[in-house]
């Protein structure tokens, strides 16, 4: 064991597998797009199916195509025959996967699908093999050798079905316009969905919540309310919320570097007139960007000079926008 040389078999591996994948190419040819047509034309859904290893590159594929805008689930061949085929229906187009081309499983549902007049698409590593002739398209997913040196365990075949089936779905993808935005749609509880998603209006603070004093306010009665509210900064504003200036942490360390009085001073003379401003209906993320390219911790919110909230770098946080 000592003497085996783990890091030599490993680069073993990718060598294989990388030889396999160069050969693809030449598959990428009229079947492939023929497959194309068919799925960019399906108005039902895309319905995967594979046995073993073929099954678990499939359930990827589905996972693939229904997030990058072609509805699609996986269904095991298994429990096709026994009840599952009915999920599949006469708008529907189906995917079957075996390097062989002779899953019994498969092939056993093959007269039906042709019955129901199903279009046929098979992924296999032999164009004559029983599913290579039943299919209404054929992509060739055949590689000189696995990696597996008994020639055994799927390997190289897996690798090279995963790669035709991500071909399918970003074809797809770029042939249907797919955006950014269409991707955070089946997207939202991730990272990138809340980036594509959330809006400045969802997580900002309105309300009571807002720090805000009138103009004619001391400079005390501005610091109560900036520890108050807890957001670092107090808007200046009237009673119909029209922002006439700002005044934050930063601008209070100056007011001591100053040695301004504290009872006498009025906020009207020590605020920042205007302030920092985004729209509610602006990506949180763009707001992410402006505030940390202006190193603040917080942006108001308005329409125009009309304030309608505040939003925070803690808010941005919870939000797992950052």
């Amino acid at each position: 064991m000592s003497s085996f040389d783990f890091q030599q078999a490993g680069k073993e591996v990718l060598d294989i597998e990388r030889a396999g994948l160069e050969q693809l190419y030449q598959y990428i040819d009229q079947n492939f797009e023929q497959a194309c047509k068919m799925i960019f034309n399906c108005k039902g859904k895309v319905v995967v199916m594979g046995m073993g290893k073929s099954g678990h590159i499939g359930c990827k594929m589905a996972a693939s195509f229904a997030s990058t805008g072609t509805p699609s689930f996986f269904v095991h061949p298994g429990e096709a025959s026994h009840g599952d085929l009915g999920m599949i229906t006469a708008d529907d187009i189906v995917i079957a996967i075996s390097y062989s081309g002779e899953s019994n499983e498969i092939t056993a549902l093959i007269p039906v699908i042709k019955r129901l007049q199903i279009p046929l698409i098979c992924m296999t590593g032999n164009p004559n093999s029983s599913m290579g002739k039943a299919a209404d398209a054929h992509l060739c997913i055949n590689v000189p050798q696995e990696a597996c040196p008994l020639g055994l365990a799927p390997t190289t075949s897996t690798t090279a079905t995963l790669v035709i089936g991500d071909a399918l779905a970003v074809a797809l993808l770029k042939a249907k316009g797919f955006t950014a935005d269409d991707f955070a749609l089946s997207h939202p509880g991730g990272a990138l969905g809340r980036k594509l998603l959330l809006r400045v209006s969802d997580i900002m603070h309105t309300g009571d919540d807002i720090p805000r004093v009138n103009k004619t306010a001391s400079l005390r009665e501005a610091l109560i309310e900036i520890t108050r509210k807890n957001l670092g900064l107090t808007v200046i504003c009237d009673d119909d919320l029209i922002i006439q200036g700002i005044f934050t942490d930063g601008d209070l360390r100056r007011v001591f570097d100053q040695g301004i009085e504290f009872n006498d001073a009025k906020i009207s003379d020590l605020m920042t007139k205007g302030g920092i401003r985004v729209s509610p209906n602006m990506l949180a993320v763009e707001a992410l960007n402006l505030m940390q390219s202006r190193h603040i911790t917080a942006v108001l919110v308005a329409e125009g000079d009309q304030l309608r909230g505040i939003v925070h770098m803690h808010d941005m946080l919870r939000a797992g926008v950052v």
